[in-house]
Order: C-alpha cells, then sequence, then structure tokens
C-alpha cells in the first residue's frame, strides 16, 4: 500500500497515520471537508475509530485497503477520517446517530451523512461486499430519491440535538434518601456473584460502578454489596484481563470469566481501576490489590511515560497482525523458560487448563491469590512467584511489542493523576505522588493555555485542539486532589480558575448543566454528557468537583450548583444504576455528614502523609498558614473547639 499517500500523511494522529497510504483518498475531520462535498454535491463518509481497536484494523485491511472498495468510495463520497480520542466531541454526536439509527454502537464507527454533515445511514464493522452494496445503494439513493435523504437527515439531526438534553428540575427541600436503596436493590439481580461483574459478556471493568457500591457497602453495611465487589475486583486481577506479568488491565474480557481479553489497553480504563482499587484497599488491605496498584504503577512508567511527563494514551491489542499475540503462551514455552518450577507455575496460572484461548495459545490467569497458594503449597514463597514472573516478563519482552499511541490526552491523564493520588493514600508510598506530580506538571506546562484554558491532546511536541468538557472535569478533580495530597495552594487555585473557565465556555443556565462542547463548535448539535459509560458522565464529574469545591473554599454556590445537577438527575435514577453511578455517590455525599479539617502551620511532608489517611469522599483537607500548628473540625453548619492533636480533632466525628 505504500504505492499510495493521501491527505492523512499530514496527521500527528496514530490512527490517521495507520490509513495514511490507504488508496482510499481520506481527509482529516475540518470544515473544508464539507465544503468539497457540497461543492461536489457528494455525501460525506464520516469513519471514527482508534489506533488500539482491533476491528478498525480489521476493516481497514479487509475495505479500506482494498484498490476495488477505494475506487467506489473515491468516485462517490468524501472521506474523512477521525481519532475518536483527538475528536470525542465528532464521535459523540455520530455514534449517537448511529445508535439511534441502529440501536447499537462500537468502533469501527462508520457514519454517512448529507454534504452539510447531517446524518443518513451509519453503523460499525462491516465485511466487504456488505460495505460495497452499502456504498453503491446509498450513492443511488443520493441521486435518485435526495428528497427522501434529507427529510431522514432532518428528522435524526433532531433526534441528536433532543437526546441527553435535560430541564432543569424544580428545588426540593430534602433529597431523597430511599433513592439509594432502591436503585442497589433494582441492581442487584445483575450482578454475578459467581464471578463478579455483570451477568453478561462482554464485560467491562466500569470502575465508577465499583467506586459507588464500594462507598454505598460501607456506608450502609452491606454485606451483599460488599461481597459483590470484593469478588469482582479479586476475579478482575486474577483474570487474563489483568496484564499478571506486566500489569495494567485490558479493555475488556469477551466472556463471563474475565478470561480472554480485548488485548488493547486504554489509560483511561487504568487510571480509574488505580482509584477503585487504591479506595478499595483502604476498607480491606487485601495483598491482592496492593500487587495490582504496584505493577500498574511500574507498567506506567516503563511503557506508558513521554519523556516531557505526560502518559501515553492507548497500547494496541495486536502485534504482528495478531490479536494477543505479545502475551499468550505455550505451555512448552513457560516450560523451557522456568524450567522445573513450571510445574507449580501452571498450577497457579493455568489452574485445569483454564487459560486456553485458540490455536494451541494460553491466558496467563489464576483462580485463587498468592496467599492462598502458598498456603496450600509452604515450600513455595511469593518470591519464588515473582522471581518466575520475572523471567517470563523478560522473555516477553523479546517479542515484537504492540504499538503505543503515543498522543498524551489531557482528561487521561488528569484521571490518572486521581488514581495515582489515591494509590499514595492507601499505600503510604511516594512513588505514586511523584508519578502524579508529574503529570500534572505535564498539564501545566503544555496543555495550559492562556486564558486558563485547556488543550485536549498533544504529540510530537506540539499541543493542538480546544479543550472539551472532559478536559475540564478531569484535570480540575485532579488538581483538587494534589491540592488534599501536598497542601500546596496553587493547585486549589488552578482547579478554581478551570472550573470558572468551564462555566463559562460550557455551562447552560437554563438546565444547570454543562455541553460537552463550547458554544462556538462546528458540529450539527451540542451533547450534553449526562451518564456513565466506561468513563463517568463529564456532568456528573462537573458535580463532584463544584461540591468539593464548596467544602474546601466554603463558597455556597459551588454547593447550590451541584445540588442543582443532582436535582436533574434525580427522577428515574433508581431504574439504571450502572448509567447513574457518579450521580449516585453524589447522592450519598449530600445524605452523609460531610466535614472538612483546617489544617493550621507548617506540617513535614512525612505529618502530610498521616494526614492523608484521613482524606475521603466525606473529609477533606484546607490547609492554613500559621505559626503553630493546630487543627479545626467542621461539618454540619459547625466547627468544633480547635486542638493541637490530629487524633483530637477527628474524634469529634466519632463523638
Amino acid at each position: 500500500m505504500e504505492n499510495y499517500t493521501n491527505d492523512l500523511i499530514r496527521e500527528s494522529s496514530l490512527y490517521l497515520q495507520q490509513h495514511a497510504h490507504n488508496p482510499v483518498n481520506w481527509v482529516a475531520w475540518s470544515k473544508s471537508a464539507f465544503e468539497q462535498a457540497q461543492a461536489e454535491n457528494k455525501l460525506v463518509l464520516v469513519s471514527v475509530g482508534y489506533s488500539s481497536c482491533h476491528w478498525c484494523h480489521v476493516m481497514e485491511h479487509e475495505s479500506f485497503e482494498d484498490e476495488e472498495v477505494a475506487a467506489l468510495m473515491n468516485k462517490f463520497f468524501v472521506c474523512i477520517k477521525v481519532d475518536r480520542e483527538e475528536r470525542p466531541d465528532v464521535d459523540q454526536v455520530y455514534m449517537n446517530a448511529v445508535q439511534l439509527m441502529t440501536r447499537r454502537g462500537g468502533w469501527p464507527l462508520n457514519c454517512f451523512t448529507l454534504p452539510d454533515g447531517r446524518p443518513v445511514y451509519g453503523g460499525t464493522y462491516f465485511p466487504k461486499e456488505q460495505w460495497m452494496h452499502i456504498l453503491r445503494s446509498l450513492q443511488h439513493m443520493h441521486v435518485s430519491e435526495p428528497e427522501k435523504m434529507v427529510e431522514y437527515a432532518t428528522q435524526l439531526t433532531e433526534g441528536i440535538s433532543a437526546s441527553e438534553l435535560i430541564s432543569i428540575a424544580a428545588p426540593v427541600s430534602d433529597l431523597p434518601e430511599d433513592k439509594l436503596p432502591e436503585l442497589v436493590r433494582r441492581w442487584m439481580p445483575k450482578m454475578d456473584n459467581v464471578e463478579g461483574g455483570p451477568t453478561h459478556a462482554p464485560k467491562f471493568p466500569l470502575p465508577n460502578n465499583y467506586l459507588f457500591l464500594l462507598h454505598y457497602a460501607e456506608w450502609k453495611n452491606h454485606g451483599l454489596v460488599r461481597d459483590h465487589v470484593s469478588l469482582t475486583l479479586r476475579k478482575m486481577a486474577m483474570g487474563g484481563i489483568y496484564d499478571q506479568l506486566g500489569g495494567g488491565f485490558s479493555r475488556y474480557s469477551v466472556d463471563m470469566l474475565w478470561k480472554i481479553p480485548h488485548f488493547e489497553k486504554m489509560l483511561y480504563d487504568n487510571g480509574q481501576l488505580l482509584s477503585l482499587y487504591a479506595q478499595a484497599y483502604r476498607y480491606d488491605a487485601q495483598p491482592e490489590y496492593q500487587r495490582v496498584m504496584e505493577t500498574m504503577l511500574h507498567w506506567l512508567e516503563r511503557e506508558m511515560r513521554s519523556p516531557e511527563g505526560g502518559l501515553f494514551a492507548a497500547q494496541d491489542a495486536d502485534s504482528e497482525d495478531v490479536e494477543g499475540k505479545y502475551y499468550v503462551w505455550t505451555p512448552e514455552e513457560i516450560r523451557s523458560i522456568i524450567g522445573r518450577d513450571a510445574t507449580w507455575f501452571l498450577e497457579l496460572y493455568n489452574p485445569q487448563n483454564k487459560g486456553y484461548w485458540e490455536d494451541e495459545q494460553w491466558v496467563l490467569l489464576r483462580n485463587e491469590t498468592w496467599e492462598a497458594f502458598t498456603a496450600r503449597h509452604p515450600e513455595i514463597t511469593n518470591e519464588q512467584i515473582r522471581r518466575a514472573c520475572d523471567q517470563l516478563f523478560a522473555e516477553r519482552k523479546r517479542r515484537i511489542a504492540p504499538v503505543t499511541d503515543t498522543k498524551c490526552l489531557t482528561a487521561w491523564n488528569a484521571m490518572t493523576i486521581t488514581g495515582l493520588t489515591d494509590a499514595f493514600r492507601a499505600l503510604n508510598d511516594s512513588s505514586y505522588l511523584s508519578l502524579a506530580l508529574s503529570c500534572g506538571k505535564w498539564i501545566v506546562q503544555y496543555q495550559l493555555r492562556e486564558g486558563d484554558q485547556l488543550w485536549h491532546t498533544r504529540q510530537n511536541g506540539k499541543s493542538f485542539i480546544e479543550g472539551l468538557l472532559d478536559d475540564y472535569a478531569f484535570s480540575i478533580e485532579a488538581f483538587l486532589e494534589l491540592y488534599q495530597a501536598t497542601g500546596d495552594s496553587d493547585w486549589l487555585e488552578r482547579a478554581t480558575a478551570l472550573t470558572e473557565t468551564a462555566i463559562e465556555r460550557f455551562f447552560d443556565r437554563q438546565s444547570g448543566m454543562f455541553f460537552f462542547t463550547p458554544a462556538d463548535n462546528e458540529l450539527i448539535a451540542r451533547k450534553m454528557e449526562l451518564h456513565d459509560n466506561v468513563i463517568p458522565s463529564t456532568n456528573g464529574v462537573m458535580a463532584h468537583n463544584l461540591l468539593t469545591l464548596s467544602q474546601i473554599t466554603e463558597q455556597e454556590k459551588w454547593e447550590s450548583m451541584a445540588r442543582q445537577q443532582l436535582q436533574n438527575m434525580l427522577d428515574g435514577m433508581e431504574q439504571y444504576g450502572s448509567g447513574y453511578s457518579s450521580w449516585a455517590l453524589l447522592l450519598q455525599r449530600f445524605l452523609e455528614p460531610r466535614y472538612v479539617l483546617h489544617v493550621h502551620g507548617n506540617h513535614t511532608f512525612e505529618e502530610r502523609q498521616a494526614l492523608q489517611q484521613h482524606v475521603s469522599h466525606r473529609l477533606k483537607l484546607i490547609y492554613l498558614p500559621d505559626e503553630t500548628k493546630s487543627y479545626v473540625l467542621c461539618g454540619d453548619s459547625m466547627c468544633f473547639p480547635r486542638t493541637n492533636t490530629l487524633e483530637e480533632a477527628l474524634s469529634a466525628i466519632d463523638n
């Protein structure tokens, strides 16, 4: 395919570069692409994917590298390639269109539009023959029945504009206390209490779901929910979805057992999962959770860190054009590498031949923790297990590794900062804080623009694309966490300034919610992201930020905004817990007592570390310059007497 070069050769995105030598005349998303379509009266193909997407590669090989298919596409369509990680705003609109048309979505996302960008047809992966039939049919309809296409596009665009918009809810004097028990009651039949996670495949980790369930179980002392969360975290950590040698989770499991992953690793999943395991560890200090955090930190530092200090976006599922090839083994390979230890190693990492996948390949997974295994085999130690894993990992490094997408996304880096600060608190290990601060400084140095605005992405030494709501929401959250962890007021000032910018650029005063894009965007519809998916709702994250800011700055306006957002989302919340988990946790925060601890005076790093053990969704710190160390606890519209010791101050909560 090197005989062909299209306009994507000028783009920095790895995903777009992967298509730069297709015979298809791809162009990047731009206003000029639609102007060309209007001038030539051509339909537009908006084809969205990302660099680590396996089925995106499959469709490229089958169709976009095929000269016959390309000739058809070039003749009748203006073909736009979009990296969904660079342009989540574009992806959001056309994914919504395809979901309205087909009731399903995914990547690759292929949406056909009129020359002005209004969608008329779409879907995900199409085999070559079906794809060519669609191309011919759409062109025939465009020529013979253009008025029908326009009518359908008009109706569909109206549907896109209306979906996920919300009206302002009337204020309520007291937030309902029965919503959360009912939400959990309805959710419980959908919980797999044998393998963890949901009762269907594929299984996505969905960390925001389990963060809510984790905190709810502790709040209400709900043993069944607590057991389900613990089971899920253990099963994921022992399953094939987790890289047992190198650390980090794959995007999802294709089966009910967390066994066979879709092998790509995404930064956004791992940043959130770091938070989840860290917060779970604070309730229940399981060695398994600690190993997940430690190996994930090593993976981030070893494979995902850019020379500038940011973190890369993703690692591909494929190597040498084969999905999962880098990660799988044969028992013979394992025996040849670790020798006599292979007998017990395969009992641990391939119990009852459970790891078999396909084509004589096995995925490493476990049925039990290291601690349970060594209790059954006292002659085996954790150090021996670790040494065997290190031997296999060293051998794996000789293989051709999957490609790493080296763009650094502001939002995903910010999510990971929050995960790292949570791990710092859980393990009292400054290594996590060090990486969190490095990522925070990367955002400030490279992604923070003049006027307290953000860039969305950075690659090859260049920051570009104006920040979207996710960049602001997760950066505000990250900076607030860095303030809590360090006491450095610069982080609080930056979080406050970004909040003001987010309100100016994204806030809708009619509803009290936030749009995902600023008012000056060029898309056919302006969307609000309200429900949780693999990434929490950006409106939900902003509402949590506003409530946290109200606690730390003691400004009531922030709490009022968060409360209004929550009220807007209350109706029907209990019917779909998975999609409302960030809102459910926000409601819990409003219903539980909330505290702030005023920390006066200069504290050593070790003393600040001790303070971290008490930071939670319920208690926040306010650092105040003073000559003498002292503490004042405030909560429930009152403050307790100043004390000289932390223990005295916190005893007021128990009393």
